[in-house]
């Protein structure tokens, strides 16, 4: 059973790991209020290009940091050095990395954005600067999961979403229909941030530089840092293709749906951070390699969580698209079910990667995700023509379920998975098939009567799916 004491950490790390990017929920409404839609199609695309050059200077430190912890914590001294040389070596990559932009930046832009008003100077080069601190924050907050800090944890992170929630509020009231408030003020919230949590760093680790001891590090983080770029195309090159093959006002409505939904991608990704840890643990003592009922019943849980999390968010989000946005954003409302489907695949895609971070079998990553990179740029390429933005979604759900085959058939020869298939699989394939067909083909019904049918397939085949479980929970709490 799942202790409570774990269910009230995971709590913990779910809400505080939620809060900085939680902005992009809080902020929403402030966005529509002050920012056109083909404005806010354009700050969803800036977003997208520092998340990129986020990834690329964090050098995948955020992900090693989980594996080398553990092998240097009982030499305290080999210890401070490593994570002293990582944040060191985050800054060098950065400067490079600004250096490089500064100088082909405003090229770049013209030649990929031509049909467009999309520039460099003065957003996309404050949106690299945003970048690198929180490239620095990112990889702090996996240091502080890792050492089992969730005060500090919880407080710096409340504190950096404080920061940007309020910068960029002030910088929308002040400079409305411009993206000097939502750019400048996130900017100024990492930069904040960051210089505290480099100073934190330095004071209680020294100041460093081990090449050397870098060095072994680097045959998990390359591939690892593909991997992430990879992901990156996977996730966010739909906006381009959006902005190139659409238009900056499609990029806006479709940006608003994906947002909302944002509330699923917290929940689960906390979630998962949450117990990923004790599932690295737990492989590593392993002799055979294997799904373990402890193992399996995290992410069985996460695929009802999901399941819960997506029908709530199809009921409550589309009337509240309609109440607090302007007509231009309305289209948002309607990509709502279907774009919620793809988070009904995130629990499986979750488990069948896990193998590969627990067997530090990150070599055949890279491949792997080009070629599903690839797979999900040509579906786009067709289908966006043909389907406008629902194109895009069908894209991603088409391309997130081939990579939980493909994940499958690479690693079953070094883990065995002995998991309910039924509970991870083919319970949200069977609500999401229900949300599809309900969204093409119901039509003359209230959307609210369709939305609550899909609560109530849900909540029953949870209910039955899980009765063992809820027979055991509710023997526990309420014994006779």
């Amino acid at each position: 059973m799942i202790s409570a004491r774990f269910i009230k950490s995971s709590l913990i790390y779910t809400v505080a790991g939620a809060l900085p990017m939680a902005s992009a929920i809080i902020l929403m409404p402030f966005y529509g209020k002050y920012l056109s839609a083909e404005l806010f199609g354009a700050l969803s695309v800036y977003f997208a290009f520092s998340l990129l050059v986020q990834i690329v200077v964090t050098h995948s430190f955020d992900a090693s940091l989980y594996l080398n912890f553990h092998e240097y914590k009982h030499d305290p001294k080999l210890l401070a050095t490593f994570i002293s040389s990582a944040f060191n070596f985050i800054l060098v990559v950065s400067a490079a990395v600004a250096l490089l932009l500064a100088l082909v930046g405003h090229s770049l832009f013209a030649l990929v954005f031509t049909e467009t008003e999309l520039t460099f100077f003065p957003f996309g080069a404050l949106s690299v600067v945003t970048a690198i601190f929180l490239a620095l924050l990112k990889v702090n907050n996996s240091l502080l999961q890792t050492q089992s800090k969730p005060s500090q944890f919880l407080w710096l992170n409340l504190i950096s979403f404080a920061m940007v929630a309020g910068f960029t509020i002030v910088g929308l009231v002040a400079s409305p229909d411009t993206l000097w408030g939502p750019i400048g003020g996130k900017m100024i919230a990492a930069v904040t941030s960051a210089g505290w949590v480099l100073f934190s760093i330095y004071r209680q680790f020294g100041f460093h530089f081990n090449w050397t001891l870098l060095r072994t590090t680097f045959s998990f983080n390359h591939p690892s840092l593909i991997y992430q770029v990879q992901q990156w195309v996977i996730n966010y090159y739909d906006r381009v293709l959006l902005m190139l093959l659409a238009s900056s006002a499609t990029v806006g409505y479709y940006d608003l749906a994906i947002k909302c939904l944002l509330a699923i991608d917290f929940l689960l990704t906390g979630l998962n951070a949450s117990f990923h840890p004790k599932v690295l643990g737990t492989v590593h003592q392993q002799s055979v390699k294997m799904s373990s009922v402890e193992i399996n019943r995290y992410y069985h849980g996460l695929a009802g969580v999901a399941i819960l999390a997506v029908v709530a968010c199809i009921a409550l989000f589309p009337p509240l698209i309609y109440f607090l946005f302007p007509e231009s954003y309305h289209a948002a409302a309607l990509l709502i079910p279907l774009a919620a489907v793809v988070y009904l695949l995130r629990p499986a895609r979750l488990m069948m990667a896990m193998p590969f971070a627990a067997l530090k079998y990150s070599k055949p990553l890279p491949i792997i995700y080009l070629a599903l990179a690839a797979v999900k740029i040509l579906l786009m390429y067709a289908w966006i023509p043909e389907w406008n933005v629902q194109g895009a979604i069908f894209a991603t759900i088409v391309s997130y379920g081939v990579e939980v085959i493909v994940l499958f058939l690479v690693i079953r020869h070094r883990f065995s998975f002995r998991l309910n298939a039924f509970k991870l699989v083919w319970a949200p394939l069977i609500v999401g098939s229900v949300i599809v067909v309900g969204e093409k083909l119901v039509s003359g019904l209230p959307t609210w009567i369709t939305h609550a049918g899909y609560a109530v397939v849900a909540i029953v085949l949870l209910f039955w799916v899980y009765r063992n479980e809820l027979r055991v929970y509710g023997q526990r709490w309420w014994p006779k």
